[in-house]
């Protein structure tokens, strides 16, 4: 690639570019997506695309969002604004103050994460971008619970779930109710945080998403177990132990496992308890995860004290400091 090429082409390239460092963020392939986009910003600036270069710009602050660098996502996504509002490019303006709020929020700067999400959503309104407006709302209520709002959490993400529901957005839709069960379980309302996951449940069972399964499933035993409602927490851990086992996720069945053990034990069922630690133990050394084996093992003992089993207590008191030591040699 040289200054000599025509400006046409170098222009084609950069839209390849730029094109391909989007596809390829959207399929999880973040440092990959830099390259890519770093290169058509560069043949942007080159031809002096004011566009091009906004976009890329914006596209960088994304990737580097995605991949937990937040400062430098601040910094390319303030040049993008600067370029976006200079050349009216108002859809972007709203996405890259998106982008912004959401960066300050992992940074817990949250006074700026919810004023850059205001500004996105009242510009979004403006120009009537109504999926401009979803996102906007959605990132609002994420930078409200993070700043310890959740009522103020809970207005915005059902006002975005009316526009999700509306645009028939099922992805979004299944975000929002995840966001909305969060706030609710955050305020201590279990039963309408039960509620929200139940109905995200429903949602990833109809669009056949075996892995949101999982994890909405894990959502509803925490929520049943916090609400005391063991049965029921027992109930979602089982499903869920059953889809790990089904599609061989050997980490979520050990938590799975896990929580069901912590289940029994507060029902006062400690041999069933114990089942379950047993069999977690088996995992994490098939997984060879030390730190696990040895949490694991401290779990053990304590119960086998409890029951009176001096001789497996001893045993596991054994294994975990060959394990303490093996640990602290590595």
């Amino acid at each position: 690639m040289t200054l000599l090429q025509p400006a046409d082409s170098r222009k084609s390239e950069a839209d390849r570019f730029l094109r391909q460092g989007i596809e390829q963020h959207q399929a999880g392939q973040f440092q990959l997506a830099l390259q890519l986009l770093q290169q058509a910003q560069t043949l942007y600036l080159e031809i002096g695309d004011q566009q091009g270069i906004e976009k890329a710009l914006g596209s960088l602050g994304l990737a580097c969002y995605s991949v937990g660098d937040y400062t430098e996502a601040i910094d390319y996504s303030q040049r993008s604004l600067g370029l976006a509002q200079k050349i009216k490019s108002y859809l972007s303006t709203v996405k890259v103050l998106g982008t912004l709020g959401n960066a300050y929020r992992h940074l817990a700067d949250h006074p700026r994460a919810v004023e850059y999400q205001q500004q996105s959503l009242t510009l979004a309104r403006e120009i009537q971008d109504q999926r401009g407006e979803m996102a906007a709302l959605n990132n609002l209520g994420l930078a409200y619970k993070a700043s310890g709002n959740p009522q103020g959490a809970i207005d915005c993400e059902q006002a975005a779930l009316l526009i999700a529901q509306a645009l028939q957005d099922r992805r979004v839709e299944g975000q929002i109710l995840k966001n909305l069960g969060n706030a609710y379980y955050a305020l201590g309302d279990y039963d309408q945080a039960i509620d929200y996951y139940k109905q995200r449940l429903s949602l990833a069972q109809q669009i056949n998403d075996r892995r949101l399964e999982g994890q909405v499933l894990r959502n509803l035993g925490n929520a049943f177990y916090a609400a005391g409602d063991h049965k029921n927490a027992i109930s979602y851990n089982q499903q869920r132990l059953r889809l790990a086992q089904d599609v061989g996720d050997l980490r979520t069945e050990e938590q799975a496992l896990g929580s069901l053990g912590v289940s029994y034990d507060a029902l006062g069922e400690s041999t069933q308890a114990v089942a379950y630690h047993e069999q977690r133990l088996a995992i994490a050394r098939a997984l060879q995860d030390l730190r696990l084996q040895e949490q694991i093992l401290g779990t053990l003992k304590v119960a086998y004290y409890a029951q009176g089993d001096y001789v497996k207590a001893n045993q596991y008191t054994e294994e975990r400091s060959t394990l303490l030591g093996l640990r602290q040699e590595g």
